[in-house]
Protein backbone atom coordinates (compact mmCIF):
# COMPACT_ATOMS: atom_id res chain seq x y z
CA UNK A 1 0.00 0.00 0.00
CA UNK A 2 1.55 3.25 -1.14
CA UNK A 3 -0.07 5.63 1.35
CA UNK A 4 -0.12 5.79 5.14
CA UNK A 5 -3.22 4.58 6.98
CA UNK A 6 -4.63 5.72 10.30
CA UNK A 7 -4.93 2.51 12.33
CA UNK A 8 -6.39 1.84 15.78
CA UNK A 9 -5.23 -1.34 17.50
CA UNK A 10 -7.60 -2.50 20.24
CA UNK A 11 -5.72 -4.57 22.81
CA UNK A 12 -2.15 -4.37 24.11
CA UNK A 13 -1.39 -8.08 24.24
CA UNK A 14 1.42 -9.73 22.25
CA UNK A 15 -0.53 -9.66 18.99
CA UNK A 16 -1.58 -6.04 19.35
CA UNK A 17 1.87 -4.79 20.33
CA UNK A 18 3.59 -6.75 17.55
CA UNK A 19 1.09 -5.39 15.03
CA UNK A 20 1.74 -1.85 16.24
CA UNK A 21 5.49 -2.26 15.77
CA UNK A 22 5.19 -3.81 12.32
CA UNK A 23 2.73 -1.24 10.98
CA UNK A 24 4.57 1.71 12.50
CA UNK A 25 7.73 0.47 10.79
CA UNK A 26 5.76 0.42 7.53
CA UNK A 27 4.93 4.12 7.94
CA UNK A 28 1.33 3.92 9.15
CA UNK A 29 -0.13 6.18 11.86
CA UNK A 30 -0.76 3.70 14.67
CA UNK A 31 -2.42 4.06 18.08
CA UNK A 32 -3.01 1.31 20.64
CA UNK A 33 -6.07 1.28 22.92
CA UNK A 34 -6.12 -0.86 26.06
CA UNK A 35 -9.16 -1.45 28.28
CA UNK A 36 -7.19 -1.73 31.53
CA UNK A 37 -5.94 1.34 33.40
CA UNK A 38 -2.42 0.09 32.87
CA UNK A 39 -1.24 -2.12 30.02
CA UNK A 40 -0.16 -5.42 31.61
CA UNK A 41 0.16 -9.12 30.74
CA UNK A 42 -2.55 -11.65 31.54
CA UNK A 43 -1.67 -15.31 32.21
CA UNK A 44 1.31 -17.42 33.16
CA UNK A 45 3.76 -19.46 31.11
CA UNK A 46 3.79 -20.26 27.41
CA UNK A 47 6.10 -21.71 24.78
CA UNK A 48 7.25 -19.49 21.95
CA UNK A 49 7.55 -21.82 18.98
CA UNK A 50 9.89 -21.38 16.00
CA UNK A 51 7.02 -19.58 14.20
CA UNK A 52 6.54 -16.95 16.89
CA UNK A 53 10.28 -16.66 17.48
CA UNK A 54 10.76 -16.00 13.76
CA UNK A 55 8.36 -13.05 13.89
CA UNK A 56 10.20 -11.69 16.94
CA UNK A 57 13.48 -12.11 15.03
CA UNK A 58 12.01 -10.08 12.16
CA UNK A 59 11.18 -7.36 14.70
CA UNK A 60 14.74 -7.48 16.04
CA UNK A 61 13.54 -8.72 19.44
CA UNK A 62 14.80 -12.30 19.42
CA UNK A 63 17.99 -11.67 21.47
CA UNK A 64 15.95 -9.90 24.18
CA UNK A 65 13.50 -12.80 24.38
CA UNK A 66 16.24 -15.43 24.45
CA UNK A 67 17.84 -13.59 27.36
CA UNK A 68 14.59 -13.82 29.35
CA UNK A 69 13.27 -17.25 28.34
CA UNK A 70 14.39 -20.86 28.74
CA UNK A 71 15.23 -23.12 25.82
CA UNK A 72 12.80 -26.04 25.46
CA UNK A 73 13.98 -29.13 23.56
CA UNK A 74 11.15 -31.57 24.22
CA UNK A 75 7.63 -32.04 25.55
CA UNK A 76 7.11 -35.11 27.68
CA UNK A 77 4.24 -36.79 29.47
CA UNK A 78 4.14 -39.87 31.68
CA UNK A 79 1.44 -42.06 33.17
CA UNK A 80 1.19 -41.17 36.86
CA UNK A 81 0.72 -44.74 38.07
CA UNK A 82 3.30 -46.64 36.04
CA UNK A 83 5.73 -43.79 35.34
CA UNK A 84 5.85 -44.92 31.71
CA UNK A 85 6.52 -42.17 29.16
CA UNK A 86 3.53 -41.86 26.85
CA UNK A 87 4.44 -38.57 25.16
CA UNK A 88 7.87 -37.48 23.96
CA UNK A 89 7.90 -34.81 21.27
CA UNK A 90 11.36 -33.54 20.34
CA UNK A 91 12.26 -30.49 18.32
CA UNK A 92 15.42 -32.24 17.13
CA UNK A 93 13.21 -34.60 15.13
CA UNK A 94 13.12 -31.66 12.70
CA UNK A 95 16.08 -30.48 10.68
CA UNK A 96 17.68 -27.11 11.30
CA UNK A 97 18.21 -27.03 15.06
CA UNK A 98 14.78 -25.70 16.01
CA UNK A 99 13.72 -25.31 19.63
CA UNK A 100 10.97 -23.75 21.70
CA UNK A 101 11.36 -21.01 24.30
CA UNK A 102 9.58 -21.28 27.62
CA UNK A 103 8.70 -17.81 28.84
CA UNK A 104 6.32 -15.97 31.11
CA UNK A 105 3.73 -13.73 29.48
CA UNK A 106 5.10 -10.84 31.52
CA UNK A 107 8.53 -11.24 29.89
CA UNK A 108 7.05 -11.33 26.38
CA UNK A 109 4.90 -8.31 27.21
CA UNK A 110 7.87 -6.38 28.61
CA UNK A 111 10.02 -6.95 25.52
CA UNK A 112 7.25 -5.90 23.12
CA UNK A 113 6.02 -3.02 25.29
CA UNK A 114 9.52 -1.56 25.66
CA UNK A 115 9.90 -1.64 21.87
CA UNK A 116 6.52 0.07 21.40
CA UNK A 117 7.46 2.82 23.86
CA UNK A 118 10.83 3.24 22.13
CA UNK A 119 9.02 3.57 18.79
CA UNK A 120 6.85 6.34 20.33
CA UNK A 121 3.62 4.55 19.56
CA UNK A 122 0.89 6.01 21.82
CA UNK A 123 -1.01 3.63 24.11
CA UNK A 124 -4.31 4.93 25.48
CA UNK A 125 -5.31 2.98 28.60
CA UNK A 126 -8.69 2.74 30.32
CA UNK A 127 -10.37 2.62 26.91
CA UNK A 128 -12.62 -0.39 26.27
CA UNK A 129 -14.03 -0.52 22.75
CA UNK A 130 -17.78 -1.16 22.90
CA UNK A 131 -19.23 -0.60 19.42
CA UNK A 132 -18.19 0.49 15.95
CA UNK A 133 -19.57 3.41 13.96
CA UNK A 134 -19.00 4.75 10.49
CA UNK A 135 -17.38 8.18 10.56
CA UNK A 136 -17.37 9.79 7.12
CA UNK A 137 -15.01 7.76 4.96
CA UNK A 138 -13.55 6.01 8.02
CA UNK A 139 -14.57 4.08 11.11
CA UNK A 140 -14.60 4.81 14.82
CA UNK A 141 -15.51 3.13 18.08
CA UNK A 142 -17.29 4.08 21.30
CA UNK A 143 -15.58 3.65 24.67
CA UNK A 144 -16.95 4.91 27.98
CA UNK A 145 -19.24 7.45 26.37
CA UNK A 146 -16.55 8.82 24.06
CA UNK A 147 -16.15 8.22 20.35
CA UNK A 148 -12.65 7.61 19.00
CA UNK A 149 -11.79 8.10 15.34
CA UNK A 150 -12.06 8.32 12.47
CA UNK A 151 -9.60 5.62 11.44
CA UNK A 152 -8.98 3.91 8.15
CA UNK A 153 -8.76 0.53 9.91
CA UNK A 154 -9.37 -1.01 13.32
CA UNK A 155 -7.36 -4.07 14.36
CA UNK A 156 -9.14 -6.07 17.07
CA UNK A 157 -6.48 -7.74 19.20
CA UNK A 158 -8.56 -7.72 22.38
CA UNK A 159 -8.64 -11.48 22.97
CA UNK A 160 -11.22 -14.23 23.22
CA UNK A 161 -13.70 -11.99 25.06
CA UNK A 162 -13.72 -9.40 22.27
CA UNK A 163 -16.70 -7.04 22.29
CA UNK A 164 -16.10 -6.15 18.64
CA UNK A 165 -16.28 -9.63 17.13
CA UNK A 166 -19.98 -9.13 16.42
CA UNK A 167 -18.90 -6.71 13.68
CA UNK A 168 -17.17 -9.49 11.73
CA UNK A 169 -18.52 -10.55 8.36
CA UNK A 170 -19.64 -13.87 9.91
CA UNK A 171 -19.57 -13.49 13.71
CA UNK A 172 -19.01 -16.47 15.99
CA UNK A 173 -18.69 -16.71 19.77
CA UNK A 174 -16.40 -19.05 21.73
CA UNK A 175 -17.75 -22.39 22.87
CA UNK A 176 -16.60 -23.03 26.44
CA UNK A 177 -14.46 -26.15 26.82
CA UNK A 178 -15.12 -28.44 29.76
CA UNK A 179 -11.60 -28.34 31.18
CA UNK A 180 -9.32 -25.48 32.14
CA UNK A 181 -6.41 -25.26 34.57
CA UNK A 182 -5.11 -23.47 37.63
CA UNK A 183 -1.65 -21.95 37.29
CA UNK A 184 1.07 -20.55 39.51
CA UNK A 185 4.43 -18.98 38.74
CA UNK A 186 6.98 -20.43 41.17
CA UNK A 187 10.72 -20.58 41.72
CA UNK A 188 12.41 -23.13 39.49
CA UNK A 189 13.39 -26.41 41.18
CA UNK A 190 16.45 -28.18 39.76
CA UNK A 191 16.22 -31.56 41.44
CA UNK A 192 14.09 -34.04 39.55
CA UNK A 193 13.08 -31.72 36.69
CA UNK A 194 14.49 -31.20 33.20
CA UNK A 195 15.29 -27.50 32.68
CA UNK A 196 14.78 -27.89 28.92
CA UNK A 197 11.44 -29.73 28.80
CA UNK A 198 7.76 -29.29 29.45
CA UNK A 199 7.00 -32.22 31.75
CA UNK A 200 3.54 -33.57 32.55
CA UNK A 201 1.93 -36.43 34.47
CA UNK A 202 -1.47 -37.90 33.61
CA UNK A 203 -4.18 -39.99 35.16
CA UNK A 204 -6.14 -40.90 32.08
CA UNK A 205 -7.38 -37.55 30.69
CA UNK A 206 -9.21 -36.25 33.75
CA UNK A 207 -6.06 -35.34 35.71
CA UNK A 208 -2.92 -33.60 34.51
CA UNK A 209 -0.15 -31.75 36.32
CA UNK A 210 2.66 -30.00 34.50
CA UNK A 211 5.84 -28.00 34.98
CA UNK A 212 7.19 -25.63 32.34
CA UNK A 213 10.51 -23.77 32.85
CA UNK A 214 9.93 -20.14 31.82
CA UNK A 215 13.24 -18.43 32.49
CA UNK A 216 13.21 -15.04 34.19
CA UNK A 217 10.13 -12.88 34.65
CA UNK A 218 12.35 -10.10 35.98
CA UNK A 219 15.71 -9.81 34.14
CA UNK A 220 17.48 -9.48 37.49
CA UNK A 221 15.47 -12.22 39.20
CA UNK A 222 15.87 -15.95 39.49
CA UNK A 223 14.53 -18.60 37.13
CA UNK A 224 10.86 -19.48 37.34
CA UNK A 225 8.51 -22.32 36.43
CA UNK A 226 4.87 -22.32 35.42
CA UNK A 227 3.10 -24.98 37.48
CA UNK A 228 -0.37 -26.08 36.38
CA UNK A 229 -3.13 -28.46 37.41
CA UNK A 230 -5.88 -29.38 34.96
CA UNK A 231 -9.47 -29.26 36.19
CA UNK A 232 -12.99 -28.23 35.27
CA UNK A 233 -13.70 -24.58 36.13
CA UNK A 234 -16.97 -25.76 37.66
CA UNK A 235 -14.93 -27.72 40.24
CA UNK A 236 -12.87 -24.80 41.54
CA UNK A 237 -15.19 -23.84 44.40
CA UNK A 238 -15.37 -27.44 45.63
CA UNK A 239 -11.58 -27.63 45.43
CA UNK A 240 -11.22 -24.54 47.59
CA UNK A 241 -13.85 -25.74 50.04
CA UNK A 242 -11.91 -28.98 50.58
CA UNK A 243 -8.85 -26.94 51.51
CA UNK A 244 -5.34 -26.36 50.23
CA UNK A 245 -3.84 -29.35 52.06
CA UNK A 246 -6.31 -31.73 50.44
CA UNK A 247 -5.44 -30.42 46.98
CA UNK A 248 -1.70 -30.68 47.66
CA UNK A 249 -2.13 -34.26 48.82
CA UNK A 250 -3.95 -35.06 45.59
CA UNK A 251 -1.17 -33.51 43.48
CA UNK A 252 1.44 -35.53 45.36
CA UNK A 253 -0.49 -38.72 44.59
CA UNK A 254 -0.08 -37.93 40.92
CA UNK A 255 3.50 -36.61 41.00
CA UNK A 256 5.42 -36.84 44.33
CA UNK A 257 8.41 -34.92 42.93
CA UNK A 258 6.27 -31.77 42.90
CA UNK A 259 6.58 -31.34 46.67
CA UNK A 260 9.14 -28.46 46.40
CA UNK A 261 6.71 -26.57 44.15
CA UNK A 262 3.74 -27.19 46.41
CA UNK A 263 5.77 -25.96 49.38
CA UNK A 264 5.87 -22.55 47.68
CA UNK A 265 2.06 -22.31 47.57
CA UNK A 266 0.57 -21.04 50.84
CA UNK A 267 -2.93 -20.08 49.66
CA UNK A 268 -5.27 -20.38 46.71
CA UNK A 269 -4.73 -16.71 45.83
CA UNK A 270 -1.41 -17.72 44.27
CA UNK A 271 -3.30 -19.82 41.71
CA UNK A 272 -4.99 -18.29 38.67
CA UNK A 273 -7.80 -20.02 36.81
CA UNK A 274 -7.50 -20.33 33.03
CA UNK A 275 -10.75 -21.04 31.19
CA UNK A 276 -10.53 -22.36 27.65
CA UNK A 277 -12.92 -21.84 24.77
CA UNK A 278 -12.90 -22.68 21.08
CA UNK A 279 -13.91 -20.55 18.11
CA UNK A 280 -12.61 -19.88 14.62
CA UNK A 281 -13.56 -16.65 12.89
CA UNK A 282 -13.37 -16.94 9.10
CA UNK A 283 -13.07 -14.56 7.37
CA UNK A 284 -11.06 -12.63 9.94
CA UNK A 285 -12.51 -9.28 8.88
CA UNK A 286 -15.50 -7.00 8.69
CA UNK A 287 -15.99 -3.54 7.22
CA UNK A 288 -12.75 -1.67 7.99
CA UNK A 289 -12.04 -4.02 10.90
CA UNK A 290 -9.73 -7.02 11.05
CA UNK A 291 -9.27 -9.59 13.83
CA UNK A 292 -6.05 -11.15 15.05
CA UNK A 293 -5.03 -13.61 17.78
CA UNK A 294 -7.62 -14.93 20.21
CA UNK A 295 -10.19 -12.41 18.98
CA UNK A 296 -10.12 -14.36 15.70
CA UNK A 297 -9.33 -17.90 16.83
CA UNK A 298 -8.95 -19.48 20.25
CA UNK A 299 -8.75 -23.04 21.49
CA UNK A 300 -7.22 -25.18 24.24
CA UNK A 301 -3.44 -24.89 24.77
CA UNK A 302 -2.66 -28.53 23.95
CA UNK A 303 -0.46 -27.57 20.99
CA UNK A 304 0.91 -24.40 22.60
CA UNK A 305 0.14 -22.18 19.61
CA UNK A 306 -1.86 -19.25 21.03
CA UNK A 307 0.69 -16.43 21.24
CA UNK A 308 2.50 -17.78 18.19
CA UNK A 309 -0.65 -17.63 16.07
CA UNK A 310 -1.18 -14.02 17.17
CA UNK A 311 2.36 -13.10 16.12
CA UNK A 312 1.85 -14.82 12.76
CA UNK A 313 -1.41 -12.89 12.29
CA UNK A 314 0.41 -9.63 12.98
CA UNK A 315 3.10 -10.39 10.40
CA UNK A 316 0.52 -11.57 7.85
CA UNK A 317 -1.50 -8.35 8.20
CA UNK A 318 1.65 -6.29 7.72
CA UNK A 319 2.51 -8.27 4.59
CA UNK A 320 -1.03 -8.04 3.20
CA UNK A 321 -1.07 -4.25 3.59
CA UNK A 322 2.38 -4.01 2.00
CA UNK A 323 1.50 -5.98 -1.12
CA UNK A 324 -2.04 -4.61 -1.72
CA UNK A 325 -3.15 -1.41 -3.44
CA UNK A 326 -6.49 -1.04 -1.65
CA UNK A 327 -7.66 -1.72 1.91
CA UNK A 328 -10.38 -4.21 0.98
CA UNK A 329 -7.89 -6.12 -1.14
CA UNK A 330 -5.43 -6.12 1.77
CA UNK A 331 -7.97 -7.51 4.24
CA UNK A 332 -8.96 -10.26 1.82
CA UNK A 333 -5.29 -11.04 1.24
CA UNK A 334 -4.67 -11.23 4.99
CA UNK A 335 -7.45 -13.80 5.31
CA UNK A 336 -6.05 -15.84 2.43
CA UNK A 337 -2.53 -15.80 3.89
CA UNK A 338 -3.67 -17.20 7.24
CA UNK A 339 -6.75 -19.28 6.38
CA UNK A 340 -5.27 -22.74 5.81
CA UNK A 341 -2.82 -22.62 8.70
CA UNK A 342 -5.52 -21.45 11.11
CA UNK A 343 -7.98 -24.11 9.94
CA UNK A 344 -5.38 -26.85 10.32
CA UNK A 345 -4.20 -25.94 13.82
CA UNK A 346 -7.67 -25.12 15.12
CA UNK A 347 -8.82 -28.55 13.93
CA UNK A 348 -5.78 -30.32 15.37
CA UNK A 349 -6.17 -28.61 18.75
CA UNK A 350 -9.87 -29.43 18.94
CA UNK A 351 -9.22 -33.04 17.93
CA UNK A 352 -6.36 -33.57 20.40
CA UNK A 353 -7.94 -31.92 23.43
CA UNK A 354 -10.07 -34.96 24.46
CA UNK A 355 -6.93 -37.11 24.53
CA UNK A 356 -5.57 -34.91 27.36
CA UNK A 357 -8.57 -33.22 28.96
CA UNK A 358 -11.77 -35.27 29.08
CA UNK A 359 -13.68 -37.77 31.19
CA UNK A 360 -13.41 -40.60 28.69
CA UNK A 361 -11.40 -43.81 28.98
CA UNK A 362 -10.92 -44.92 25.37
CA UNK A 363 -9.05 -41.87 24.03
CA UNK A 364 -6.47 -41.71 26.85
CA UNK A 365 -5.97 -45.47 26.49
CA UNK A 366 -5.29 -44.95 22.77
CA UNK A 367 -2.92 -42.08 23.63
CA UNK A 368 -0.94 -44.24 26.04
CA UNK A 369 -0.77 -47.33 23.84
CA UNK A 370 -1.40 -46.99 20.10
CA UNK A 371 -0.29 -43.36 19.75
CA UNK A 372 2.70 -43.76 22.09
CA UNK A 373 3.98 -46.69 20.01
CA UNK A 374 3.31 -45.01 16.65
CA UNK A 375 5.13 -41.87 17.82
CA UNK A 376 8.42 -43.79 17.73
CA UNK A 377 8.13 -44.77 14.06
CA UNK A 378 9.27 -42.32 11.34
CA UNK A 379 7.85 -40.10 9.98
CA UNK A 380 5.53 -39.69 13.00
CA UNK A 381 8.20 -38.05 15.23
CA UNK A 382 8.83 -35.50 12.48
CA UNK A 383 5.10 -34.82 12.05
CA UNK A 384 4.61 -34.38 15.80
CA UNK A 385 7.62 -32.07 15.96
CA UNK A 386 6.22 -29.93 13.13
CA UNK A 387 2.81 -29.81 14.82
CA UNK A 388 4.31 -28.48 18.04
CA UNK A 389 6.71 -26.15 16.21
CA UNK A 390 3.76 -24.78 14.23
CA UNK A 391 5.60 -25.21 10.93
CA UNK A 392 3.10 -27.44 9.14
CA UNK A 393 2.01 -25.74 5.87
CA UNK A 394 4.95 -23.31 6.21
CA UNK A 395 3.07 -20.28 7.57
CA UNK A 396 6.20 -18.13 7.44
CA UNK A 397 6.94 -18.54 3.75
CA UNK A 398 3.42 -17.45 2.85
CA UNK A 399 3.93 -14.11 4.61
CA UNK A 400 7.40 -13.44 3.25
CA UNK A 401 9.35 -14.43 6.38
CA UNK A 402 12.09 -17.00 6.87
CA UNK A 403 13.28 -18.73 10.00
CA UNK A 404 16.54 -17.41 11.44
CA UNK A 405 19.67 -19.51 11.76
CA UNK A 406 18.62 -21.62 14.73
CA UNK A 407 22.14 -22.92 15.18
CA UNK A 408 23.37 -19.41 15.93
CA UNK A 409 20.27 -18.57 17.97
CA UNK A 410 20.56 -21.76 19.96
CA UNK A 411 23.99 -20.69 21.22
CA UNK A 412 22.26 -17.80 22.98
CA UNK A 413 19.62 -20.12 24.44
CA UNK A 414 21.96 -23.01 25.24
CA UNK A 415 22.54 -24.48 28.70
CA UNK A 416 26.10 -23.14 28.61
CA UNK A 417 24.92 -19.60 27.86
CA UNK A 418 22.35 -19.80 30.64
CA UNK A 419 24.99 -20.97 33.09
CA UNK A 420 27.35 -18.15 32.14
CA UNK A 421 24.56 -15.63 32.54
CA UNK A 422 23.82 -16.91 36.03
CA UNK A 423 27.46 -16.87 37.11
Amino acid sequence: MQHSLSIAIVGAGPGGLATALLLKRRGHDVRVFERFDQAAPVGSGLILQPTGLSVLAYLGLLPAMLARGQRIDRLTGADARSGRTVLDVRYDALAGGRFGLGTHRAALFDVLHEAVVAARIPIMTGTEAEALHGMGDGIGFDAGGLRHGPFDLIVDASGARSTLRRHAARPVEPRALTYGAIWATLDWVDEGFDPHALQQRYERAHTMVGVLPVGRVDPAGGKKAAFFWSLKPAEVEALKAAGLDAWKARVLEVWPACAPYLDQISNFDQLSLARYGHHTLLPQRGERIVFIGDAAHATSPQLGQGANMALLDAAALDEALRRSEHLDQALDSYGALRRNHIRLFQSLSLMLTPFYQSDGRILPWMRDTVVALAARVPPVPQILGAMVAGTLLDPLGRIGLAEPDWTTSSQLASPTASTQESA
